[in-house]
């Protein structure tokens, strides 16, 4: 009998809505799932991987939780994306590099008339970012970093040479005033890839339109975070979604969620 070819890892297939077909789904189908057309209406999305248990990381680190199913979408949500949104210690721990698509990317946005890549902007309350690493210095596009009025003057005016630095409040970053200012700056399809600090941030100021969550088949156990955080140690109620798509890859479950409620400019 001869050898059957080896499965896909990267490849999707729809259990929501029921696909009775099961054919994995190629990239411009999934780009339809996801793709927010007209552009016009402001949303903020964020994406997440976890374990079944709750955690957001394995040893320190989530890029082993996710495999290559995982990061084929998560390279899609950052194409539909006009700014991508990381807190400062998450590109730190995950090694981020600039803000930069590939080719296949590229085009698409491109046929769309838009800009050959995301704006990266990073969140920083305190500006321990190196304004020569390879996130500003090989940036395709200028980075805004946001930050608070009372950040280091000196670190200040070292991230300004390489980047547009905006306040966005007084003693910590504002969700409210995060949005608004890349808003203001014609970036409307906001993607958040964490960490959960600011994920947390966002949810307890209520700003949270979409959430994708990859569902890794692991245990870990209880040492690593969960994917929200608060800072406050307030509860800010409960945020009720609505579950709009299913993908499953092997025994990956990729989750996406909308709040009941239309995006706010």
């Amino acid at each position: 009998m001869p050898d059957q070819p080896a499965a896909d890892p990267a490849a999707l297939r729809r259990l929501l809505p029921p696909d009775p077909t099961g054919v994995p789904l190629d990239d411009d189908q999934l780009l339809a799932m996801i793709d927010p057309g007209d552009r016009v209406e402001p949303r903020l999305r964020v994406n997440f991987v976890s374990t079944l248990d709750g955690s957001s990381t394995a040893d320190g680190l989530s890029g082993s939780l996710g495999g290559p199913a995982d990061k084929r979408f998560f390279d899609l949500l950052r194409r539909v994306s006009d700014v991508v949104v990381v807190g400062a210690g998450t590109v730190r721990d995950e090694g981020y590099g600039p803000m930069r698509l590939d080719d296949a990317s590229v085009a698409w946005r491109r046929r769309r008339a838009l800009p050959d890549h995301p704006v990266f902007a990073l969140v920083s309350a305190t500006l321990r970012l190196d304004p020569g690493s390879a996130v500003f210095r090989d940036a395709p596009v200028r980075p805004v970093v946001l930050t608070t009025e009372r950040a280091d003057p000196e670190a200040r005016r070292a991230l300004e040479d390489v980047a547009d630095v905006v306040a966005c409040g007084r003693d910590r970053v504002d969700p409210r005033l995060l949005r608004e200012a890349l808003v203001a700056r014609g970036l409307r399809q906001l993607h958040c890839e964490g960490g959960p600090t600011l994920f947390g941030d966002l949810v307890a100021a209520d700003e949270v339109d979409e959430l994708f969550l990859t569902h890794s088949p692991t245990l870990e156990g209880g040492v690593g975070p969960r994917i929200a955080r608060s800072t406050s140690g307030d509860a800010p109620g409960l945020r009720e979604l609505e579950l709009a798509h299913v993908l499953v890859a092997g025994d990956l479950l990729l989750t996406r969620h909308v709040r009941r409620r239309a995006p706010r400019a």
